[in-house]
């Protein structure tokens, strides 16, 4: 390579990748498109990127070791990773970045790894300059938005959080989702302490706006709302629920679920993530389809409240996946451009701006104007 591009997209190849690298042609960024194999990646470059003859990239296979990810990143300035569970897989991307001192953001909603890479890596990516910011995702920076909106109104502690989109999760995701229900905790926030959901409570009944039917919810892992709100002076309580509009699915989820667990119990860590994965293939082993804008639609609700004072905030939108592909191409266009608000381990909104990521997104005809309603 000639001279390196400033933006490294890893795993590219997946559904995510692809709408990653998508609107980084969009914003008109070079970046290299990275991964284990590149036969993946150039078909995935080639058939699934829209107007990829027109971006500036170039396609790398790398090892999945630290030594081979920090020579692909040395020279790059951020590094946008896709590659999940990311508790598993994670950990040498970080250790890349900061030894590339790259700026690191990733997709995650796992809980356990939010929580490891703020203990672990917060301060050092800090103490760097470098910024370290998990999570940018629909499922987690849109309702993030919607929570620092109604967080505008002095005086709310607690923050109530539903988040639903329609269509369903990838291959990475369902992976995720059970490997992620087996094998860690999920939490919310209770007077600025971590409190955990109680495991067997099952499906939530949920009054969501905008429909009559009640809509069926989970934990979903706790999210990362409760691990970026601890460190906020403001907030003190953090409960997230969310899941799919299709009922029907959401019936199955803790079914299979279970399952999954009680076949797997008794295995090492190893073998019980080798089996979670097999089954995770069997529920989802196909790309779902380019998304749909009136099928795949997401709403994020939040209540805020405090002893004198309520708001509520809802933002309508469509296609979460390219909610996450845009904001993941918008941390690069900021971060090329401009230092973060905050260095070290930090959200999308801590790091942006609620106010500018909303813009973006709804720049982009992904979400409408927020829906806010203030009692003080």
């Amino acid at each position: 390579m000639s001279e390196k591009k400033p933006v490294i997209v890893y795993g590219a190849s997946g559904y995510t990748g692809r709408l990653v690298c998508e609107y980084l042609r969009e914003y008109n960024i070079p970046f290299i498109a990275a991964g284990r194999s590149a036969e993946k990646l150039n078909a995935a470059m080639k058939s699934n990127v829209a107007g990829i003859e027109t971006a500036d990239y170039e396609v790398v296979p790398v090892p999945h070791t630290v030594a081979a990810l920090t020579e692909l990143f040395k020279g790059a300035s951020v590094v946008l990773n896709t590659v999940g569970p990311f508790a598993k897989f994670g950990g040498e991307v970080v250790q890349a970045c900061l030894a590339s001192r790259c700026h690191y953001t990733d997709t995650t909603g796992e809980q356990d790894w939010l929580i490891t890479l703020e203990q672990e890596f917060g301060t050092r990516f800090a103490n760097a300059g470098l910024l370290l910011a998990p999570g940018i995702a629909q499922m987690y920076t849109t309702g993030e938005i919607a929570a620092q909106l109604c967080l505008e109104t002095p005086g709310l502690d607690t923050l109530d959080i539903a988040v639903f989109w329609g269509g369903s999760p990838t291959i990475a995701s369902t992976q995720t989702i059970l490997v992620n229900a087996a094998m860690a905790k999920a939490y919310y926030l209770e007077q600025n302490k971590y409190v955990e959901h109680q495991p067997d409570a099952g499906l939530y009944n949920l009054a969501i706006p905008g429909q009559h039917e009640l809509a069926l919810a989970l934990p979903w892992g706790g999210t990362s709302h409760p691990v970026w709100f601890k460190q906020d002076p403001r907030v003190a309580n953090v409960k997230v629920l969310g899941g799919v509009f299709n009922r029907a699915l959401m019936l199955g989820v803790p079914q299979i679920v279970a399952a999954a667990l009680e076949a797997t119990k008794d295995m090492k860590p190893d073998e019980r993530y080798a089996a979670l994965a097999q089954t995770a293939a069997g529920v989802m082993n196909t790309m779902p389809p380019r998304e749909n804008p009136r099928v795949n639609k997401s709403l994020d609700s939040v209540y805020a409240s405090g002893p004198l004072g309520r708001a509520h905030c809802v933002i309508y939108g469509n296609s979460n996946y390219k909610q996450t592909g845009m904001l993941q191409a918008y941390a690069a266009a900021h971060l090329l451009q401009q230092p973060p608000k905050r260095v070290g381990f930090a959200s999308g909104c801590q790091a942006f701006g609620h106010r500018e990521l909303l813009g973006q997104l709804r720049s982009f005809g992904l979400v409408g104007k927020p829906v806010l309603t203030v009692h003080d």
